[in-house]
């Protein structure tokens, strides 16, 4: 792996886990030295943050993570359900069946709530990778695939930042499950309908939990 996208990679891990907070400096000299580069690769990757919305340039030697806020989340929502719709409609024309059957299935099989080993959180959002690659090889549009993978990036510090909630996971599953059973199914309007309703459920769980954060914070 190269210098930068090594730096990339770690920064971009800290971001979204919220180790580096909105707001968190990053200075040149510092990071390099953290991070083990040199400042040519570590420019490299805050120029690969900066190109994702991820970081901010506020002097030409500090960087800082960008904030995050409601208007934000509901932005990233409107660009994401144009792209998932579209990709779900494109995958019951052009995917492989069986494949999208099997998701559902396993969809069918997860418990969200679970203690582990094969439930849980985790695994849950493991599965959601898996139905994201399937979604992205089905599609087989680079174009969406690489806008797709934008908004994913924003959507794990998102994710992060709602509460996790029993009931919620569990109708997501739900959702997902329905999701992938129409691309198996071949049904473009039933796939993109799905999505549609999982999407404004899950926008309306994230600002619901953020507000409560902040109500519980005053």
């Amino acid at each position: 792996m190269r210098a930068s996208d090594r730096a990339y990679a770690t920064l971009l891990d800290e971001i979204q886990s919220g180790i580096l907070r909105p707001g968190a400096v990053l200075g040149e000299v510092e990071q390099a030295a953290r991070l083990g580069v040199s400042r040519t690769p570590l420019r490299e990757a805050l120029g690969r943050l900066a190109a994702d919305g991820l970081v901010a340039q506020q002097s030409p030697r500090v960087t800082v993570v960008t904030a995050i806020d409601a208007d934000d989340i509901r932005e990233i929502f409107e660009v994401r359900r144009a792209l998932e719709e579209s990709a779900a409609r494109l995958a019951a024309e052009r995917g492989d069946a069986e494949a999208f059957a099997a998701l559902a299935r396993a969809f069918g099989e997860v418990d969200p709530n679970g203690p582990g080993d094969g439930d849980g959180p985790d695994d849950y959002y493991g599965l959601i990778a898996r139905f994201d690659e399937t979604l992205d090889a089905a599609v087989a549009n680079g174009y969406l695939t690489a806008a797709l993978r934008t908004v994913r990036t924003h959507l794990v510090r998102v994710r992060r930042l709602a509460r996790d909630n029993p009931d919620r996971l569990a109708a997501s599953v739900a959702e997902h499950r329905l999701i992938a059973s129409a691309i198996a199914a071949r049904d473009a309007d039933l796939a993109a309908h799905a999505t549609h309703v999982h999407l404004h459920n899950a926008l309306t769980n994230i600002l619901r939990s953020l507000g409560a954060s902040t109500s519980s914070a005053t």
